[in-house]
């Protein structure tokens, strides 16, 4: 569990906020040579930053101490070059907005102060926490330019004495927010060995785990002395104050989803599932090709590009006929398609070119199950067998007035399901790395193929804990313990 420190130039400029043991002034932490023993996360207020000066060796002494800390050398060298941010679209939009309702002039400079991720502009609160997420740094002042596109002029770290009375209270409110621990006394109680944050989506209808496996993560977490807390996507300010991220929510890649894992990762935290996970598994194309440069079998494919697509007569010699086609990255069988005749073939095609300028062609392989295969660092944790939807082809059947169909399912025991899917789900795995996946398969006279690997397999209770009941939350607990004493020793 980390501890939080709050380190300054001298300690009178603290004198407007509330006392707090978690002060600390810089050059007692750059002397203190007790710090190395212990975990803390440091918010580096110091007014300079810039090489050389003490505020950016408490960052560098920090990071060669294992500590956390906010901004980190990174980041700090970013800001000193002055490197400016590119705000993607959307935020551009937003930016441009905002600068037309408040009315300046086209020549003027426009400057926004965000205080840990927030800001007072209501209408900049995404953009605030966006800019926060590229430069993680407890103050900063942005300069905009009023023009439609590329608004950043420049972004700097802010000193605590440029802040105006009203300032101070947004910078305490902030600061509250996002670090709690500033403000708590000691508890009496032995705190957790270290904090946990599980992300989840309180909206999504087909989340990765259900209320019941959450309640058990989190029951579990306490027995191992872990601290577990389910986070949002909104408590992306507060990332850093733990020691290690599980994401339970459904991943993509232009999503928060991969963006929070990159930024735990940045921040040296442990990662379930990592980054390179997320880009490796969600999207199918570069799955296939991965795994057909390992040799790992997969059903026959094609990739059908929106540039150049291919006729039905030349694609179903080569696939048979149906043929399957699917977007990049689809999740529970959203954005696939089943082609029968060339009609079928040009309406999906049509309705998936509209998502996507590459669709992947696979040939269809009819079975009454997948099997799922759950793997946590190159280890069998579970296996499943999930049934096709009633009278349908694929385990979901999402009719179009937004009802689901799940098939059923039978939990089996690992040392029951055959040798040859096994062999092939753990190869599979072994080519994406060493976190927690799920490896779906068809099997069918005596041989397997992978059809596609979950960087952030379903966990549900009463399905794939119905053979090792708590015990599967707690090997997947354990796995985050030892790789955090690991980090540690």
């Amino acid at each position: 569990m980390n501890s939080t420190l709050v380190v300054l130039d001298t300690i009178d400029r603290w004198t407007p906020y509330y006392d707090t043991e978690s002060i600390l002034t810089v050059g007692d932490y750059l002397q203190n040579q007790e710090l190395n023993q212990k975990q803390f996360f440091v918010i580096n207020l110091c007014n300079k930053l810039d090489y050389h000066s003490e505020g950016y060796y408490c960052s560098l002494l920090a990071q060669a101490r294992g500590h956390k800390v906010m901004p980190d050398i990174e980041v700090i060298n970013r800001l000193e070059t002055g490197a400016v941010m590119r705000l993607d679209n959307q935020m551009q939009k937003i930016t441009y907005r905002w600068m037309q309702s408040i009315q300046v002039s086209p020549e003027e400079n426009i400057t926004l102060d965000i205080f840990f991720g927030t800001t007072s502009e209501v209408a900049m609160e995404k953009v605030a926490r966006y800019i926060f997420e590229q430069n993680p740094c407890p103050m900063l002042r942005v300069h905009f330019a009023f023009r439609e596109k590329n608004q950043i002029e420049s972004i700097r770290p802010l000193g605590l004495d440029e802040l105006n009375d009203a300032q101070q209270d947004s910078f305490a409110r902030a600061l509250d927010t996002f670090s709690k621990k500033v403000w708590r006394h000691p508890r009496a109680k032995k705190p957790a060995r270290y904090d946990l944050a599980i992300l989840i989506d309180p909206d999504d209808l087909l989340p990765p785990s259900n209320k019941g496996a959450l309640n058990r993560f989190l029951i579990q977490a306490r027995k191992l002395n872990i601290n577990a807390e389910l986070i949002t996507a909104h408590d992306i300010y507060r990332l850093m104050e733990y020691d290690a991220l599980f994401i339970r929510q459904t991943t993509s890649l232009n999503h928060i989803t991969y963006r929070m894992a990159y930024l735990a990762q940045q921040a040296d935290m442990v990662v379930i599932d990592d980054p390179l996970s997320i880009i490796r598994c969600t999207n199918k194309v570069y799955l296939k090709e991965l795994l057909d440069k390992e040799e790992i079998p997969t059903p026959k494919s094609q990739l059908i590009f929106k540039s150049e697509p291919v006729g039905w007569k030349e694609i179903s010699e080569v696939l048979g006929s149906p043929i399957v086609l699917k977007v990049p990255d689809g999740s529970f069988s959203h954005g696939m398609g089943k082609a029968t005749n060339e009609d079928d073939y040009l309406k999906i095609l049509a309705t998936l070119f509209d998502k996507t300028a590459i669709v992947l062609a696979q040939e269809f392989l009819p079975t009454d199950f997948d099997w799922r295969i759950g793997i946590l660092n190159g280890e069998p944790l579970f296996a499943c067998k999930y049934f096709m939807a009633r009278g349908h082809w694929q385990i979901y059947n999402h009719d179009s007035s937004g009802k689901t169909q799940m098939g059923s399912f039978e939990t089996v025991p690992v040392n029951k399901v055959p040798k040859h899917v096994m062999r092939n789900a753990l190869d599979a795995a072994s080519a994406i790395g060493k976190g927690l996946y799920g490896v779906d398969i068809k099997a069918f006279n005596e041989k397997s193929v992978i059809i596609e690997v979950n960087d952030n397999p379903s966990i549900d209770h009463g399905v794939e804990d119905a053979i090792l009941g708590d015990e599967l939350y707690r090997l997947i607990l354990r796995e985050f313990l030892d790789r955090l004493e690991r980090k540690h020793r």
